[in-house]
């Protein structure tokens, strides 16, 4: 029996991951991960898997998450899928934006925490096509503080996602990152952004669903690095390479290595 992590998953994306891949393995465990104890409770239950709550917004709660994980021993892969865009800029009692914190900062730790247990296992991120069309990035101000919009801070937060996927890689992690398609989902509720309300206002219609994204997840996180994807990259909804924003290596080694620092990781 293998055992898959999904973030994110009491909704949305990562619900609808962690029930297709019960469908097709129905041997293999997933881990449901949410931080709405109902919701997570709901999703897991529907598939008889365990399930953990924890908020991002509290790195405390992300190494207790870590803890948890690691008694269930070797991990077949780890799909960092919990992000969001919210209001702001608001500081959390870790000093980090909150936008920046939820979508890179904790799947940073986390991962990082079970990198024992992840071995060669797919590490995969659920990233956005708005790191290209959103993001104004600047290594020194990464967290949006500066200029901060909903908007800005999301599509610094998804290149981030990007970015930290080429880290892990380069470290040895098998890391890729993929955007999983412009969906109808509850990610965007918490904001009042324009973007938030294209996805619950009259463009609602247009978008694909949450089960297209999943089947992207499900693919990545199931499958074999080198096979289904090359580690290190970013892929669109359609399992092409992506477009992103460029960023330089020593800039990305600069940011992660002094985060990991300020972690305490090192």
């Amino acid at each position: 029996m293998k055992t898959f992590v999904i973030t994110g998953a009491s909704d949305g994306v990562g619900a609808a991951a962690a029930r297709l891949i019960h469908r097709t393995r129905p041997d293999d465990r997933i881990v449901v991960v949410g931080r709405n104890p109902e919701k997570t409770a709901r999703v897991a239950d529907d598939i008889g898997a365990p399930h953990l709550v924890a908020e991002f917004e509290s790195l405390r709660e992300v190494r207790e998450l870590a803890e948890k994980l690691a008694e269930f021993g070797p991990l077949a892969g780890l799909a960092n899928n919990a992000g969001g865009i919210f209001d702001g800029p608001l500081t959390t009692a870790d000093g980090f934006e909150r936008t920046w914190q939820v979508n890179v900062v904790a799947p940073f730790l986390l991962t990082s925490l079970l990198r024992e247990q992840l071995g060669s296992a797919p590490v995969v991120q659920t990233a956005s096509i708005a790191n290209v069309l959103l993001a104004k990035f600047d290594p020194e101000d990464p967290n949006t503080f500066h200029g901060f919009s909903s908007e800005r801070a999301y599509g610094n937060a998804k290149l981030g996602t990007i970015l930290l996927t080429h880290y892990l890689h380069e470290r040895g992690l098998n890391s890729v990152a993929f955007h999983p398609g412009v969906l109808s989902t509850n990610f965007s509720r918490t904001s009042h952004a324009r973007l938030s309300k294209a996805y619950t206002g009259r463009l609602d219609r247009h978008f694909g669903s949450a089960e297209d994204g999943a089947r992207n997840l499900a693919f990545y996180l199931t499958g074999t690095a080198g096979i289904h994807f090359t580690p290190g990259e970013y892929y669109n909804n359609h399992q092409r390479p992506g477009r992103q924003k460029k960023v330089s290596d020593a800039e990305i080694s600069a940011l992660f290595n002094a985060l990991g620092q300020r972690l305490y990781l090192d």
